[in-house]
């Protein structure tokens, strides 16, 4: 490594690995899609583990495992169950069925939620609690404290709520996905059965959804750091909802359902309207996962199961608060001591030494590194395009913007002053649907050319094209990035992005909207790699290069950082590199198939994922090349769906001080760490890297170093 790391005094102790078994036998190739994906999430919680994370970030991390396995469910084991259901029996590129892979799930689900229940029941909530924030009881309460709270309840949550009792004349109630509810029996007293009215006045199943409306964490007094669960509150003044009646015992429960809905673009007429229409069907969608609380009796969980349609495998039993996530409420509170340092991203020297961004641009091409330098540069990018009467044209590729970003307002004045604006919304990004959707009504609107891209295609690419007369000619400057334009995730995420005044880039980028716009059957295009029109067969030929050098004697070596590697083909295409003696490290943060370290296959390959403070999410692809190296940096993962079903932008990076910290600073710095990283073993687990060196952590290396002057 050519800069000199600053590395940590103390040795790092890691967390015993909630580990996710995904080995296959030998003589198979491939690690199991689905139990990679878990491994992945076995590391967030990982990080939950970490006692040398403050606590609440240690929360944090639970909560974003418990999001993460929600996802898992409604889009992977529905999948599966789909599958099953059907009859179909193609196998897993691991050899295993549908059947047998839910039956692993369920293994490997139930040891991870086991310990994330865990750790929240006798590490974090107890010593939040020591430390003052405190998650209690509602029969720890003083009386008067519960008097106010039934006060509270009374006046804020009573009139919301709906009991819904099941009988010959209400059939079991419709459960909304992910909602938080409680079950209880409900029963007519004795007098009223001598009355006549016995047979029909029996027992009745009850069930109460917990308001998403409410704060799930109710405040206690004035601290601002004592709270009770609202399920608690309701549950202690149920009488009020039964008067004259016996309400039983409270039980909570939470229903998953399948969310990965299907969009037959080819039959759309208008395909925002049935992208709406699916949004609404998937609120209704099959039920997959049926989570209840500890102490819920035999019979009612049996009555739940057989009435959503589930079997007893699809239960999971849960010793804690459901919902994890309504936990994180307690990370606003002020306690700096119990989270990370505040973190505050650099803007780059450059940024501000010029006129405009535009003359810092035509100045050589520009390297940017999230969340450690300042999103302000992209955003600054497209204020500047849009306030500059030179600029006439500005087009943008928008994947997930999030609901408050200001970039969609920024194309809007820029439409409103006559600018050409284009703006490419994917309306079938996953959960960000309904943003989508709003923005590009908004846009539409205000005179912005609004398409929604290729039929049967997702565009995934990150590209912004500022169309800008200068003298008597115009000059287009790109923006491409691994990250979507979301102010916001912009400070969570790792990401790359590059501008540029390249000419033949700018071409390709013209020709590449031309034909997300238009209709067009673009196949070449100058130095951009564009899937999934040739992006595999590049990366193939560049992987044969390497090949071809390593027998010539010159060096050949790739390093690759990528969030997932799934594609089977290029899985095979890389033992065949390591086949040929050339080196390879992969730094992948989920999803691996690849199995690295096997004599034979892949002896020459090593993998490493790391997962910290920030989601790894940027990409970058480095080959020796004999010498004279080439890296590039784009939106694409090594997956199937990226190369073959999305329009995905790769792009070279030939500016030499971006090529360098690149390789010599960012890939070598990831090598180097051995605090968050953890090591793919060729039996499928992932091990920490103990290598007897001073604790090294990446990216707490790069909070200290932006890349400035780039």
């Amino acid at each position: 490594m050519s800069t000199v790391v600053k590395r940590e005094a103390r040795i790092h102790e890691f967390p015993k690995p909630v580990e996710v078994a995904i080995a296959p036998s030998k003589s198979q190739l491939f690690f199991n899609r689905e139990l990679s994906l878990l491994a992945f999430h076995a590391r967030v919680l990982e990080e939950a583990l970490d006692t040398s994370n403050p606590l609440l970030e240690r929360l944090k991390f639970v909560s974003i495992f418990s999001s993460n396995l929600d996802e898992f469910f409604m889009i992977r084991v529905s999948g599966l169950k789909e599958e099953l259901e059907q009859g179909i029996t193609v196998v897993a590129a691991d050899g295993t069925s549908p059947a047998e892979q839910l039956g692993q799930i369920r293994e490997q689900v139930m040891k991870l939620v086991a310990e994330q229940a865990r750790v929240l029941r006798e590490e974090i909530l107890p010593q939040l609690q020591a430390a003052g924030v405190q998650f209690v009881s509602y029969a720890s309460l003083s009386r008067h404290e519960q008097e106010n709270l039934k006060d509270y309840f009374m006046e804020k949550v009573f009139p919301i709520l709906t009991p819904l009792a099941v009988d010959p004349s209400h059939p079991f109630p419709y459960i909304s996905p992910l909602s938080v509810n409680i079950g209880l029996m409900v029963e007519a007293p004795n007098d009223m059965k001598l009355r006549g009215r016995g047979k029909a006045l029996q027992s009745r199943f009850v069930r109460i959804k917990v308001p998403s409306s409410v704060p799930r964490l109710v405040p206690i007094g004035a601290s601002g750091s004592r709270f009770v669960l609202l399920d608690e509150i309701i549950e202690a003044n149920i009488d009020a909802l039964f008067p004259g009646m016996h309400p039983g015992s409270c039980h909570r429960f939470r229903v998953t359902r399948d969310a990965d809905i299907e969009i037959r673009e080819e039959e759309a007429e208008d395909l925002l309207s049935m992208i709406q229409e699916e949004l609404r069907r998937r609120r209704f969608g099959t039920p997959v996962r049926l989570e209840v609380s500890r102490d819920m009796p035999g019979e009612m969980i049996e009555y739940l199961t057989e009435s959503l349609g589930l079997e007893p495998h699809d239960v999971y039993v849960f010793d804690g608060p459901l919902h994890v996530q309504d936990l994180m409420e307690m990370f606003d509170v002020k306690r700096p001591d119990l989270k990370d340092p505040v973190f505050t991203p650099s803007t780059p020297d450059w940024y501000e030494s010029y006129p405009t961004i535009f003359d810092a641009i035509k100045e050589r091409d520009r390297l940017l590194h999230h969340p450690y330098d300042s999103y302000d540069c992209v955003t600054g990018f497209i204020d500047q395009a849009v306030a500059d009467p030179d600029v006439v044209a500005i087009k943008i590729c928008l994947y997930r913007t999030g609901p408050e970003s200001p970039i969609p307002p920024a194309l809007i004045r820029a439409a409103e002053q006559g600018k050409q604006v284009t703006a490419l919304i994917e309306l079938k990004a996953r959960f960000d649907e309904e943003h989508n959707i709003e923005w590009a009504r908004k846009l539409d609107e205000a005179g912005v050319h609004v398409v929604y891209g290729v039929i049967g295609l997702k565009t995934h690419g990150k590209l912004t094209l500022v169309v800008r007369r200068e003298g008597e000619s115009l000059k287009r400057y790109v923006h491409i990035a691994s990250g979507n334009y979301n102010p916001t995730t912009s400070t969570t995420y790792t990401d790359l992005g590059m501008f540029t005044v390249d000419d033949q880039i700018g071409r390709d980028a013209t020709e590449l909207f031309n034909y997300l716009t238009g209709f067009s059957d673009q196949k070449e295009y100058r130095k951009l790699m564009v899937a999934p029109v040739a992006l595999r067969e590049q990366l193939n030929a560049l992987f044969d290069r390497e090949i071809e050098h390593k027998r010539l004697g010159r060096p050949a070596h790739i390093i690759a950082k990528l969030n997932r590697l799934a594609d089977l083909q290029i899985v095979e295409k890389l033992y065949e590199v390591s086949q040929a003696g050339v080196k390879v490290d992969l730094i992948v943060r989920g999803i691996c198939m690849l199995r690295p370290g096997i004599p034979g296959l892949s002896e020459n390959i090593r993998v490493r994922s790391v997962v910290g403070r920030f989601l790894e999410h940027s990409r970058v692809f480095w080959f020796a090349n004999g010498g004279d190296d080439e890296v590039y940096i784009g939106s694409a993962d090594w997956m199937s769906r990226n190369l073959k079903h999305r329009i995905e932008v790769v792009a070279p990076v030939t500016e030499r001080d971006a090529k360098r910290y690149l390789r010599d600073v960012l890939l070598d710095t990831y090598l180097s760490d051995n605090t968050k990283a953890r090591e793919l073993t060729p039996d499928g687990t992932y091990r920490p890297i103990e290598n007897g060196a001073e604790a090294f952590n990446s990216q707490t290396y790069f909070m200290g170093r932006p890349i400035g002057g780039n």
